[in-house]
């Protein structure tokens, strides 16, 4: 009799402690559910900021301005949107309790936890390409804007370089000739010269305004795989907890 005490006791603790489990999943998938949806968001506001898009549009002599940016955008929207579905799994399947669909969500955050290290480190290696492309397609308009031969591209790379301009509140790259200066109230019409001495450069802008976007992107997948490490430690545990169940064979 006092071993089947022992027994039922031992039985308690295990469903206890699985019982604990089962809520601090729940309450992680619901997070992660909730991130899901706030990458989705933030994707959809990076695909669509006036800032980026007013320069990612541009064409200039039958060229497209770079879009590698939106690579990066368009895996964001897709990961947000896989990340609820597998939250809503992971959710389901922690208050069912249920092996099966434990084990899906499992594989599908191993996975997913792939695919997240797969992508960092592709941004990692391009995470200057982004505003490098950008530097060349502008330097290209450029170079037709201060032509004074009187190139026929020339009033095209105006609209161009104002479309820069105006976007970035910069002028020139930086170190700008004296020729450059001699058309800068052509090309940067609402700057005075004392404005334009003031102004920074369009290639620090360019880098500071991918630079910062991508910050944020690093961000919120460290925050996304951190979470993620901490869902297959108690999915891991749950199940367990729950094959070694009263009842369950």
């Amino acid at each position: 009799m006092q071993k089947d005490e022992l027994v039922k006791t031992g039985n308690m603790v295990v469903a206890g402690c699985t019982k604990c489990i089962k809520y601090m999943l729940f309450f992680f998938n619901f997070i992660f559910w909730l991130a899901g949806g706030v990458i989705l968001a933030v994707a959809l506001w990076l695909r669509h900021d006036s800032q980026t898009s007013n320069l990612l549009i541009l064409q200039f002599e039958g060229q497209q301005a770079p879009g590698t940016f939106y690579i990066s955008v368009y895996i964001l929207i897709a990961v947000g949107a896989v990340m609820m579905l597998v939250g809503f799994l992971g959710c389901y399947g922690a208050i069912q309790e249920s092996q099966c669909l434990l084990g899906t969500f499992f594989f599908f955050l191993i996975i997913l936890f792939a695919c997240e290290v797969a992508a960092a480190m592709w941004g990692f290696m391009n995470k200057d390409t982004i505003s490098k492309e950008l530097i060349n397609f502008y330097d290209s308009a450029y170079i037709k804007a201060v032509d004074v031969s009187g190139s026929p591209s020339k009033d095209s790379a105006i609209k161009v370089l104002e479309v820069f301009h105006s976007t970035l509140d910069c002028c020139g790259k930086g170190d700008d000739t004296a020729l450059f200066k001699q058309v800068v109230g052509t090309l940067c019409p609402r700057k005075t010269q004392e404005d334009f001495l003031k102004s920074q450069s369009c290639h620090y802008k360019l880098i500071e305004l991918f630079s910062e976007k991508l910050y944020l992107i690093g961000l919120a997948a460290l925050v996304v795989a951190v979470i993620m490490i901490f869902e297959m430690i108690f999915t891991m545990v749950l199940c367990c907890g729950i094959r070694n169940s009263p009842g369950v064979y």
